[in-house]
């Protein structure tokens, strides 16, 4: 990979390969479930506020409706990530 070009030049599998090892690499110095969620803590808030604008884009649900809409959004987020890993599986021959 020449310098500068990053990801988007690199093939799937070795996309996928630099990405775990950087992973692995950066949780590797996180050794407590409080570290852990601490440094989860804006990804999560993230996710929530575009939840949020997504479900309620004018402003207009009361809180109880929008946590409601939110919960909703979070597990069909939930779901459509465990059958993409389902279809992935599937996908896999079989060893």
């Amino acid at each position: 990979m020449a310098a500068g070009q990053g990801f988007a030049s690199m093939p799937e599998s070795q996309h996928r390969l630099a990405s775990a090892i950087g992973s692995l690499t950066r949780w590797s110095r996180v050794n407590s479930r409080d570290a852990r969620t601490a440094a989860l803590a804006p990804a999560r808030a993230a996710m929530r506020r575009r939840w949020e604008a997504e479900a309620d884009p004018d402003g207009v649900l009361s809180p109880n409706e929008l946590e409601a809409a939110v919960k909703r959004l979070q597990a069909a987020h939930m779901r459509r990530m465990a059958l993409a890993s389902a279809k992935k599986r599937a996908a896999k021959p079989a060893a």
